[in-house]
């Protein structure tokens, strides 16, 4: 497959980098609090300014971006939801009325709905981005679930639609029936983990459901053991909304973006992204882990930290905005909050 990588810095590329990093955790240690009392907000905000090149943190025109498309492994009965609920929670998402608007609403985040490859022809919106690179994916219980074109397409489509679009936050959600198996599988696959720890029971399937959905991944992982690239595995069982996340968070590593990740599927296309260009880790906050039981593995994985632990399940990019406000936080106590110096206290002797 053709790919060209993006040339992601690290945080720490040059001497320069390496200085302010210092000089930003030295300033958080002469906080008015204990050494370390903020916990992960105060690595969090280290991190944030590491990202910016700065020792304030501004966030900007944040974004969230969510990726739509049809996967052909529901035909196997993976899903407790008919396949025909992507099409309709897109017209959800349209008329303001899922989770992702409420959240977007409240916290001020400009939100683009993509279709990446719904099943079906949508009429124009002027909130959706018809980039459709098929009505779909193929069974990957029967076939690749995209060809090598189809997943450069995707990956390149994502890039793209980042590099458009203003702010230096970007939040990434998804919406498709049957991508909790297309993430489990890519999960296995990569990383050799069994298929029973990586699958969960997704939509809320019952023991039954379940036992045919592990039945259909063993069937696909079987059939795609050979896969060996991140590429490879990606549109051997991928999903077309996965492709596109994966470009939009190169894209967006590449810009310096902060990239806040959210549940099971976001995690999957940060595993690949992390395998195409490892210093796309960098410039990722993983916002929660989920109720998915693949989830915690994969995070662990990565080496990842959650911010937050609530039992979600849901995407969109729902975990992604809940957190939010904990950037905040951190970046308006880095900001703001007094040294000991500047407030006149004494520090621990």
């Amino acid at each position: 497959m053709r790919f060209i990588p993006t040339g992601i810095a690290p945080l720490a590329a040059t001497a320069a980098d390496t200085a302010l990093a210092s000089q930003l955790q030295h300033i958080l240690d002469h906080k008015t609090k204990p050494l370390g009392a903020l916990g992960q907000i105060e690595t969090l905000a280290l991190r944030l300014g590491c990202m910016q090149r700065s020792q304030t943190i501004a966030l900007t025109a944040p974004q969230v971006v969510v990726f739509a498309a049809d996967h052909g492994i529901a035909a196997e009965g993976v899903s407790a939801y008919p396949q025909a609920v992507t099409q309709q929670m897109v017209a959800n998402m349209l008329a303001g009325g899922a989770a992702v608007n409420v959240l977007a609403r409240q916290h001020g985040f400009a939100l683009t709905v993509v279709d990446a490859g719904v099943a079906a022809e949508l009429p124009a919106h002027p909130s959706l981005l018809n980039r459709k690179i098929a009505l779909g994916t193929g069974n990957a219980c029967r076939t690749q679930a995209m060809t090598a074109e189809q997943g450069s397409a995707a990956v390149k489509t994502g890039m793209d639609i980042v590099s458009s679009l203003p702010g230096n936050v970007l939040a990434l959600g998804e919406m498709g029936i049957g991508n909790t198996s297309s993430a489990a599988l890519i999960f296995a696959l990569l990383t050799g983990t069994a298929i029973e720890e990586a699958a969960g029971r997704g939509t809320g399937l019952n023991d039954a459901q379940m036992q045919t959905k592990l039945q259909a991944l063993r069937k696909a992982q079987q059939r795609h053991a050979a896969a060996q690239t991140p590429l490879d595995v990606l549109c051997a069982v991928g999903g077309l909304e996965i492709a596109m996340m994966v470009g939009a968070m190169l894209q967006a590593a590449h810009e310096r973006r902060t990239v806040l990740v959210d549940g099971f599927i976001a995690s999957t296309a940060a595993l690949v992204a992390h395998a195409l260009e490892p210093h796309a880790l960098d410039y990722m906050v993983f916002c929660h882990v989920g109720a998915e039981r693949g989830h915690r593995a994969l995070l662990a994985h990565l080496g990842a930290q959650p911010l937050l632990d609530l039992g979600l399940r849901l995407g969109e990019g729902s975990g992604a905005l809940l957190a939010w406000p904990l950037l905040q936080s951190a970046a308006c106590l880095l900001n703001e909050m007094a040294s000991f110096e500047s407030a006149g206290v004494d520090q621990k002797v």
